[in-house]
């Protein structure tokens, strides 16, 4: 099993070089590293740099995408990779030396088109208290083996069949400054057959960083969540949409938006923390319904850069 490990970053260079480092000490070290650059001036080739003066018994291929555009970026790391399989790992993340063994172990246990793996948050003991004790960092698990269902469906830590991403553009661009391309392809792929299983032992750490440790980030965070799902099932990844399944969608969500209201004031009683968890099912259900009117919540749009250079190059 050769594993391309794929990389998108932009503009976390001392986060790059941790992960870099991590994945140099894995108990199975990868065939490749592919690194995409989405900041057009380059930001990231220094730490690539660096890493190959090592001499790693792997190659670590970097490449610039200049063009604000996650879709673009993740599309352009398959492109490059010539392994057999592909994991993605983010650029913020920390990965222990079993992580690439536990995946490639579970691929072939349970015979596998792909596996996804915990992503486990590191948040700082001086982070507000109502914070660490609501948990809003931390996703569902489930049972090693298990099928993860279509809406937990997320990159971050996931291993795949290079045959899966054959295609010319497997993530879609309309994506690409709002982010939800992952679960859009992920859910793509098992409508199509595909076998994508849970590996609770595959565990990458996430360290929050200081700036989403606050209740503006998390407001948008599940906002762009609520979008992600209503932009999802509309284009009929949950199942076929049809005029009463629309129906249905709409005054679900609007009824879910109405309850969380009403829960939210009479819980801060219980806690901040508990208000929270109601305002963020409130945002969630708001993202849901003004995907109808247009919106769209773009995380990855960023202001131009006057002194970024419009180039790209790739580099072995």
């Amino acid at each position: 099993m050769n594993i391309s490990v794929c990389i998108a970053t932009y503009r976390r260079a001392d986060r790059l070089q941790a992960l870099l480092g991590d994945l140099s000490e894995q108990e199975r070290p990868p065939f490749e590293i592919v690194v995409v650059d989405n900041d057009a001036s380059g930001s990231a080739r220094a730490v690539v740099e660096r890493e190959r003066r090592r001499r790693l018994p792997y190659r670590i291929l970097y490449a610039v995408q200049p063009e604000q555009n996650i879709s673009l970026t993740r599309n352009r790391s398959v492109e490059l990779a010539s392994g057999d399989w592909l994991a993605f790992i983010d650029d913020d993340e920390r990965a222990p030396a079993k992580w690439l063994t536990q995946l490639s172990e579970a691929a072939n246990w349970y015979t596998a088109d792909g596996v996804l793996g915990p992503v486990v948050p590191i948040v700082a003991d001086n982070a507000p208290r109502w914070i660490r004790r609501g948990r809003f960092y931390h996703w569902p698990r489930m049972r090693s083996g298990e099928s993860v269902p279509g809406n937990r469906l997320r990159f971050g830590n996931v291993l795949l069949r290079a045959k899966l991403l054959a295609c010319a553009a497997p993530f879609d661009p309309a994506y690409g400054l709002t982010g939800g391309e992952d679960g859009d392809l992920l859910t793509r792929l098992t409508n199509g057959g595909a076998q994508i299983v849970w590996c609770d032992e595959a565990i990458v750490h996430e360290p929050v960083e200081s700036g989403r440790l606050s209740l503006r980030w998390l407001l948008r965070r599940a906002l762009r969540g609520g979008q992600d799902f209503a932009r999802h099932t509309l284009a009929g990844r949950y199942g076929p949409m049809t005029a009463l399944r629309r129906a249905i969608f709409v005054t679900r969500a609007g009824m879910q938006l109405l309850v969380a209201a009403v829960l939210m004031l009479p819980s801060c009683m219980l806690g901040r923390h508990r208000a929270v968890y109601w305002l963020l099912k409130a945002a969630a259900n708001t993202g849901k319904l003004s995907v109808f009117w247009g919106c769209h919540y773009r995380e990855y749009a960023r202001p131009p850069d006057a002194a970024a250079s419009q180039r790209a190059g790739v580099s072995a």
